[in-house]
């Protein structure tokens, strides 16, 4: 058994003990695996050990990775449905480079980016799934809108717009030695998420997805309801820099 195949069953572990203290089972938590500065070696052995959602924070390194991965995987794993994920902020410039590799875009903060993305999957005939980015700490150094703000968002987007589909919300964490610090921010954002969940959905909004946790807090995260975590250093280790595409 490879390194990155142990860390995966031990994540996988992990996730399922935090999802039965919430009720719920592993099978309820989506585990995307964070790619940003993996090399495509890397990325390969985590897709053998049987992970399919693959998440960058860069346009650039996603769209290079993109074409290295599924060249270097078998083709019986790639029809399997490798689902990318786009995490980072996005320029609405760089919208055109992801848009038809792209599974669920995590980072929507406006709607003048949700239009961008709009039209872009318009005119590849496609209807692109989106998450609100959401800063529950309001964080300078973060994106995302306020948790006040955040359904104005969401009903401006899923009135105007046509190619576009909310499929839930997405949130970082404060930085927290301790987990247990931030655990009142995951519990801000379940609860936004229920109130538009409760709503029903529509045919532009579909609370499914709650984008919440990483390597050192995703346990936390899925307590107060995650259903999808992203983790990178967990799977791979300590990221290593030198070398990586800027």
């Amino acid at each position: 058994m490879t390194v990155i195949e142990a860390n995966i069953r031990e994540i996988k572990r992990r996730i399922a003990d935090a999802a039965a203290k919430s009720g719920r089972s592993g099978e309820d938590v989506l585990l995307v695996a964070v790619t940003k500065t993996r090399t495509p070696e890397e990325m390969i052995a985590a897709v053998e050990a049987g992970i399919y959602d693959l998440g960058e924070n860069k346009v650039q390194e996603l769209t290079e990775k993109h074409e290295a991965v599924e060249t270097g995987l078998d083709k019986a794993i790639v029809k399997k449905c490798i689902n990318w994920h786009m995490f980072g902020h996005l320029q609405r410039n760089k919208v055109k480079y992801i848009i038809g590799d792209v599974h669920l875009i995590h980072s929507v903060d406006s709607l003048r980016l949700a239009t961008e993305i709009d039209a872009r999957a318009a005119s590849v005939h496609r209807i692109s799934e989106i998450l609100i980015q959401v800063n529950p700490a309001e964080e300078a150094s973060k994106s995302g809108v306020t948790l006040k703000d955040a359904k104005p968002l969401i009903d401006a987007i899923a009135s105007r717009l046509t190619n576009v589909k909310i499929k839930g919300l997405m949130s970082v964490a404060p930085a927290a030695d301790d987990p247990e610090d931030v655990r009142k921010y995951f519990r801000l954002v379940k609860e936004l998420f229920d109130g538009l969940a409760a709503e029903g959905p529509s045919e532009r909004l579909e609370m499914k997805v709650l984008s919440m946790g990483m390597t050192h807090d995703f346990e936390v995260a899925i307590e107060e309801g995650s259903t999808l975590v992203r983790v990178g250093t967990g799977i791979f280790g300590e990221r290593n820099y030198s070398g990586v595409i800027q």
